[in-house]
């Protein structure tokens, strides 16, 4: 008998290690070998880092902990900086390397490699000036990846054009990720990821006509048209459900921060039906004056802001004569200028300012019933009666406005 229990209680123990080994080996499989994201808070020998992914870690610092400080772009350690705890701040980015022996349900840093949240504030509004300056966006009409020849489809109207966008074994192709419509999580991908029909931003030098590209880096996605009445909004999820016209199902809309929404004034919307329809004519009520009084911006010629984002790379619509003064010249559907840059200058808007019941239209993530918006606008009832032109016309502007600025982070 008090063998059968000296037996019993050592298995025990025996089983209760094992588990206890088990739960330890588990605790540490579950914990990832490295944080990157933005730092939240500093104090008391640890630091809290928010992961791009959303999640919060605490993490503990000691003083043998190797600390780095990197330029935005640098591709290795070589140069980077030694620094100590006290020369981090809250904002700057940052990767820690975790201790695997740490104890379960703790993290120890081995190594944080840290860059400024000023230094990458201003590589990033140097990315988007020179995407601005060199970039070009659109729909791909065509792909040979024997050539590596990407023909797209760019701009609308009188500033449409064809542009061919030439890759080499050095260009950077990336494509954005099916849930995510955010350039920095955009994932490298073969040139014959791309198809018809994709939307296409690219980088590079250009020819003097804006009809060729040398592309230094291209980034493509799968997208979505929607235009439908908003059945219901979750102002706490930051979701809205439309009932799509063309399929006649109700899809979930993810609005997120990167998200741009419009709202299109009521003679703006009915300008821009007509130029869809091709019932505008050159008169004293031409596209630039009223338009302009109408989104309270700048005339389509003036440039800056969003505006440099025209279908030609940047360069302005350049044909908008004396039409973007308000001033009628007869000259026909050219005085109305580009209308990616009217739609750049309607009054934005936020998720609490939509109501159910209202149409919309926008472009989002490919998904079937459930997507994530990339722009959005409402007033459209005036467009709804050409929907296929206005889709165009939306798609285009997507990849040639503020929400391809954005993007680039």
């Amino acid at each position: 008998m008090k063998s059968r229990i000296k037996n019993w209680i050592s298995g025990t123990v025996i089983a209760l290690s094992i588990g206890l080994a088990a739960a330890t080996t588990l605790a540490k499989a579950q914990t990832p070998a490295r944080l990157v994201g933005t730092i939240a808070s500093i104090g008391g020998g640890t630091l809290t880092v928010k992961t791009d992914q959303g999640q919060s870690y605490q993490v503990e610092v000691s003083p043998s902990a190797s600390l780095k400080r990197i330029a935005p772009g640098q591709k290795d350690l070589t140069s980077a900086e030694a620094i100590q705890l006290s020369d981090l701040n809250v904002g700057d980015r940052a990767l820690v390397k975790l201790d695997p022996d740490a104890p379960a349900g703790t993290m120890h840093a081995l190594q944080i490699v840290a860059m400024k949240q000023s230094d990458l504030a201003l590589k990033q509004q140097k990315d988007r000036e020179d995407w601005q300056r060199r970039g070009v966006g659109g729909l791909v009409k065509s792909v040979d990846p024997a050539s590596g020849t990407i023909v797209l489809s760019s701009g609308f109207g009188a500033t449409a054009r064809t542009v061919s966008v030439h890759t080499t074994n050095t260009t950077k192709l990336k494509r954005y990720a099916p849930t995510s419509v955010r350039f920095d999580e955009a994932l490298p991908a073969p040139i014959d990821s791309i198809r018809a029909g994709d939307q296409l931003r690219a980088r590079g030098n250009k020819n003097a006509e804006g009809t060729e590209i040398e592309a230094e880096e291209v980034v493509s996605g799968s997208f979505r048209n929607i235009s439908g009445t908003i059945s219901s909004i979750d102002a706490t999820a930051s979701t809205l459900v439309v009932k799509d016209l063309a399929t006649k199902k109700s899809v979930i809309i993810h609005v997120t921060k990167d998200a741009q929404m419009r709202r299109l004034p009521e003679r703006m919307a009915q300008m821009l039906a007509m130029r869809l329809k091709g019932t505008a004519t050159g008169s004293s009520n031409g596209w630039g004056g009223n338009a302009q009084s109408a989104a309270g911006g700048a005339g389509p010629t003036q440039r800056g802001g969003s505006g440099q984002w025209s279908a030609g790379g940047g360069q302005g619509s350049g044909n908008a004569g004396s039409g973007a003064s308000g001033v009628g010249n007869g000259q026909g559907p050219a005085q109305w200028g580009d209308p990616q840059q009217m739609l750049s200058r309607a009054p934005e808007i936020q998720l609490a300012d939509l109501k159910k019941g209202e149409a919309v239209m926008l472009v989002s993530s490919d998904g079937a019933s459930e997507v994530t918006a990339i722009t959005l606008l409402t007033g459209v009832e005036p467009l709804l009666e050409a929907p296929a032109a206005s889709q165009n016309l939306l798609s285009n502007w997507s990849m040639n406005s503020n929400a391809a600025e954005s993007a680039v982070q």
